[in-house]
C-alpha cells in the first residue's frame, strides 16, 4: 500500500507527549502536535490540548480550515454558529470553516483534542502564538489574521 511521503517515519505519540518532542503554552492551556501536516501532505493536523483553568480562544472564522471538536476529559461550551453545545468525553462537533466558533473549558480540568483540515499555516501560527507569550486581543487578532482566521468577538463566558 502506498502512502502519503511524509517527513519522519510514523511514531505513537504518547499521552502528556508531542510529536514534536515539546508540550507548548497558549490560551491558558497546554498543547501537544498528535499529527503534523507534514506527515499527511497538508491533510490535517491534531492537537491535543490539556486545560486547568476556564477559557478558550475568542469567536473566530477560518477562511480554509474545518475544525473539528473532540472532548476527551472534563467539560466544554463549544459555540459554532448561533448554538452553543455543552460536550463532555466522548462527544464531539465540527466547526465547518467559514462559520464564526470558540470553545470554552467549564470544568476544573478538560482535555480537547482540536482537528484542523486542512493543516493550512496551523502548526505555524502555535509555534509563533506560544513564542510570543499571554497576547492582547488585538495581538492574537494580528496573529490569527496572518493565518487565515479572523476574530469576530469575544471569548466565551
Amino acid at each position: 500500500m502506498k502512502g502519503i511521503a511524509q517527513e519522519r517515519p510514523p511514531a505513537a505519540v504518547r499521552q502528556g507527549e508531542s510529536l514534536t518532542g515539546r508540550s507548548f503554552g497558549f490560551l491558558n492551556g497546554t498543547f501537544d502536535l498528535k499529527v503534523s501536516g507534514a506527515d499527511t501532505g497538508g491533510g490535517l493536523c491534531v492537537y491535543d490540548t490539556a486545560r486547568s483553568e476556564p477559557g478558550g480562544p475568542p469567536m473566530h472564522v477560518h477562511a480554509a480550515q474545518d475544525e473539528w471538536f473532540l472532548v476527551t476529559e472534563g467539560a466544554f461550551d463549544i459555540r459554532v454558529g448561533d448554538i452553543t453545545h455543552h460536550l463532555g468525553p466522548g462527544d464531539s462537533v465540527l466547526g465547518p470553516r467559514g462559520v464564526p466558533h470558540a470553545f470554552r473549558n467549564t470544568s476544573r480540568t478538560g482535555r480537547i483534542l482540536v482537528v484542523f483540515q486542512p493543516a493550512g499555516t496551523m502548526e505555524a501560527f502555535f509555534d509563533q502564538g506560544s513564542a510570543l507569550g499571554p497576547l492582547t486581543p488585538a495581538a492574537f487578532a494580528e496573529l490569527s489574521s496572518r493565518h487565515g482566521m479572523t476574530v469576530v468577538g469575544p471569548p466565551l463566558t
